[in-house]
């Protein structure tokens, strides 16, 4: 099921995507640094990858500056449009957003604007080189992977309801052919106008034109002031410490705490000592989960809007008390609803030949986000905003130009002040707990990246129309683990064997001797690519 994982000296790149791959290391070698590359990969994932990512979507960076040895966070999400109010909804007589259509993309996509201040933080290249990639396969087309192929046959009602969509991704109303050459003219020039122009052309010029117009004329809300006041913005990531290791996350509105959260439980146990592959630690991480997911779910928004206690939620007294309440002799199942929410995602991570790194992930919210797309731009929209909630209780509200809570949370772990794991992962609900899958795997267990990856996964929660949550394990988990699970009050469902409902994770490892291994998920189109 595994490639052979590269082990090198000099750089590394790992995607989702094999081409995109090929891109970020034709960048570095060209003479681009992380920066210049992840900027690269980006733009490549949302022309070869678009069921998952796009111009129109989100994007957060994590990166590494070797030279000032510090590491510091992008965050690329848009804010809701200023028309976007509960009121609106109630008074077209909706009790929730739509999860597809104009009025499901609600919210500014961030990602342009990413690329930019990426670039201009650390890229060495001209800002031209770094699309170059990205305009010629969607002006020449590549070839349909076997995940955008599933993707389209699985979406193929959704997307035949959006004559744009349906002209590029089901061509004379047929499913490309796995190998088919998939041409996306309109986004080319989408993205040689990005090209010529820089952000200005995304959120002052044509681009933005003709994004809001598509809006306006289709029911949506954003308009030109809303792409105008958009700023993504340069934080500081927040971390934590676990068995000698500094573990950092991007802060609200990233739900990257949860991750922190569950890995400071878990340090109040031996977990080596308990088989990775037994009932027991599948018990023990699932309740983990679950503890950690209402602590989220009681908090996560936008802090602009709202205060989060980062210091309580984060600190190790608190995971302790939490931790203490999960019942592991005997064992049983406590019972939590999460939210149900959108899972369709890709991370990459970079590591240049001077010690920089960067760890990044976007998305368009769900597979094809809103199944619209904005004018002729060729640009898919996301529909991000569609998990905003209508309930003036919830701390994720809809409120106008309020950034929504997050899924997206890319990984790096340092050891004594440098990069030792760069790590994430396709997923909503699923991106905390495969991040605590490969985390564990290497910092417990033992493993490389790539024997990490290829653990045997679960995911805990709720899917969209589903009542009531489930854990969900892959089926090389074997029966006897399913039912001893059943046994202790799980509701289990059994995946296939390799299935990319648990995510598709991407990693690479530096270790100490200064060897750098890197990882793509066997679940999904990635490669690894080193020298």
């Amino acid at each position: 099921m595994f490639n052979l994982m590269p082990r090198v000296h000099r750089a590394m790149v790992a995607t989702p995507h094999y081409l995109a791959s090929a891109v970020g290391s034709q960048i570095l070698q060209q003479g681009g640094g992380a920066y210049d590359a992840a900027v690269a990969i980006s733009a490549a994932l949302g022309v070869v990858y678009p069921h998952m990512t796009g111009l129109g979507g989100d994007a957060f960076f994590l990166a590494y500056d070797a030279k000032t040895r510090r590491i510091e966070g992008y965050n690329g999400s848009g804010r809701a449009a200023a028309a976007a109010t509960p009121a609106h909804f109630a008074a077209l007589g909706a009790d929730a957003i739509p999860y597809r259509g104009a009025l499901a993309a609600l919210t500014v996509p961030g990602m342009a604007d990413a690329w930019w201040h990426a670039w201009r933080r650390g890229g060495k290249l001209a800002w031209a080189e770094l699309l170059a990639p990205a305009i010629r396969y969607a002006e020449e087309g590549f070839p349909v992977s076997r995940n955008l192929r599933n993707w389209i046959v699985r979406d193929r009602d959704v997307l035949s309801a959006d004559a744009r969509m349906a002209a590029v991704y089901l061509p004379n109303g047929q499913v490309p052919r796995e190998g088919e050459r998939l041409v996306q003219s309109a986004l080319a020039e989408s993205l040689k106008l990005l090209q010529l122009e820089g952000r200005s052309a995304f959120y002052e010029g044509e681009l933005m034109r003709e994004l809001t117009r598509a809006s306006e004329r289709d029911g949506g809300l954003l308009r030109e002031e809303d792409f105008r006041r958009h700023r993504g913005e340069w934080v500081a990531p927040i971390s934590a410490s676990y068995r000698g290791y500094d573990l950092y996350q991007m802060p609200p509105n990233s739900q990257g705490f949860a991750a922190l959260l569950m890995m400071n439980m878990l340090e109040h146990t031996e977990l080596a000592g308990i088989p990775r592959h037994s009932p027991a630690f599948y018990h023990l991480v699932t309740e983990v989960v679950k503890l950690a997911f209402a602590e989220r779910d009681r908090y996560l928004t936008d802090p602009a809007f709202r205060q989060i206690p980062l210091e309580m939620l984060l600190s190790k007294p608190f995971a302790k008390r939490l931790f203490e309440r999960i019942s592991l002799q005997p064992p049983k199942a406590e019972t939590f609803l999460s939210q149900a929410m959108g899972q369709d995602t890709a991370y990459a991570a970079v590591v240049d030949e001077e010690g920089n790194a960067v760890s990044f992930i976007q998305s368009l919210y769900f597979d094809f986000g809103a199944a619209c797309m904005g004018g002729d731009t060729g640009i898919i929209l996301q529909n991000r905003g569609s998990f905003f909630s209508l309930d003036p209780a919830s701390p994720n509200v809809l409120e106008p130009r309020k950034r929504s809570f997050h899924t997206l949370m890319p990984g790096m772990v340092l050891k004594d002040g440098k990069p030792f794991l760069l790590v994430g992962t396709q997923g909503g609900e699923g991106q905390p707990q495969t991040t605590l899958s490969v985390l564990t795997g290497v910092l417990d267990y033992g493993l490389t990246i790539q024997e990490a990856i290829g653990l045997p996964r679960w995911v805990y929660g709720r899917t969209w129309g589903v009542s009531a949550d489930t854990l969900k394990v892959e089926g090389r988990c074997g029966p006897e683990v399913a039912e001893r699970l059943a046994a202790w009050g799980h509701r289990v469902e059994v995946l296939q064997d390799w299935d990319d409902a648990t995510g598709q994770s991407q990693g690479i490892l530096i270790s100490p001797d200064g060897t750098i291994s890197g990882a793509a998920d066997p679940r999904g189109d990635g490669s690894a690519v080193g020298w």
